[in-house]
């Protein structure tokens, strides 16, 4: 709030009451009576504020009388002080804002709502997988507008092997797998069955290893993600040619195998068997199971490696 201007001075009262501005050392020619002229100089010197020249050749005195003197100067000064107690308070009220905007600028940002997690290793993050987290709610709804992914069986396994054969299974245990949590499911349409899951490793470096190393083994045929079969109907999980994906995040080494349901090859470029990959590993296991695990807010999470989509040969009937 800006200060108000000082109050008019008398000489500045008088000139403005003309209604128009004055040259500069001149004043309008006034011309008192002989009555007016004996009757001002008649009046004590002791009433003068002030002369000014007017006329030509003339000097007169401007007075007022003692008493309207001493009102003037009572509300003048009343006057004054008004406008100054105003002004003080107007001053006080803009250091106030000031001060309440430096103290907004200086207070501390609110405390974040989450504590990010360490899942660098097993040693910092010790707690094993469960089923309850990595399928909390049974079926998979991906979108609340189409039928969930059906849970058909659950399996919690510390023989790594027991979900990866040949070498694939070699380089977890090499990693220090603990423990394997995995599940078997059903396709919306009913066309595919998908066996995935998270494989526990020691640290985060033997994720990112396996994660690089096994695209190798599998274009080789020397190690396959092994399906588990469910139920009746559900054998070409484990024994028909399927796709495989794979993905890390943290120590965690998150896969998935599809499969016909019929036990026809799938197409690389089956765009529902792609999309069934992006379900599970993006959108399920890492985004709903182990970024739950980090208690880290999305944006700061740092980007992941894109998911490994590779084909694998069936697995023999032999043993």
């Amino acid at each position: 709030m800006p200060f108000p201007d000082p109050p008019a001075t008398a000489r500045q009262r008088a000139r403005s009451s003309t209604g128009r501005r004055r040259p500069a050392g001149r004043t309008p020619a006034i011309r008192p009576t002989t009555e007016d002229r004996s009757a001002r100089i008649a009046l004590p010197a002791a009433g003068r504020i002030g002369t000014d020249r007017i006329g030509t050749g003339h000097q007169v005195s401007t007075v007022w009388s003692s008493p309207k003197l001493w009102q003037v100067v009572i509300s003048s000064a009343a006057v004054l002080l008004l406008l100054g107690v105003c002004g003080l308070s107007s001053f006080f009220i803009v250091a106030d804002e000031r001060s309440g905007r430096v103290d907004a600028g200086l207070a501390a940002p609110d405390a974040p709502t989450a504590v990010p997690r360490d899942i660098s290793s097993r040693t910092v993050d010790p707690d094993p997988l469960t089923v309850a987290e990595v399928f909390p709610t049974g079926d998979i709804v991906i979108d609340p507008a189409e039928p969930p992914y059906k849970l058909l069986k659950t399996q919690v396994e510390e023989r790594c092997r027991a979900a990866a054969a040949g070498e694939i299974g070699i380089l977890l245990d090499e990693l220090g797998c603990s423990q394997v949590v995995r599940g078997t499911l059903r396709s919306p349409t009913g066309k595919y069955l998908i066996t995935t899951g998270v494989f526990n490793l020691a640290e985060a470096s033997g994720a990112e290893w396996a994660h690089a190393r096994i695209k190798p083994l599998v274009d080789e045929e020397k190690g396959r993600f092994q399906g588990m079969i469910a139920d009746e109907g559900t054998e070409a999980i484990a024994l028909a040619s399927a796709q495989v994906g794979w993905h890390s995040l943290g120590h965690f080494l998150m896969y998935c195998v599809i499969a016909q349901t019929d036990g026809e090859p799938i197409a690389d470029d089956d765009p529902y068997a792609r999309q069934i990959l992006f379900d599970m590993l993006q959108l399920h296991l890492q985004v709903n199971v182990l970024e739950k695990r980090t208690v880290q807010p999305a944006a700061a999470l740092k980007a992941q490696p894109a998911a490994t989509v590779r084909a694998q040969p069936a697995a023999s009937t032999g043993g």
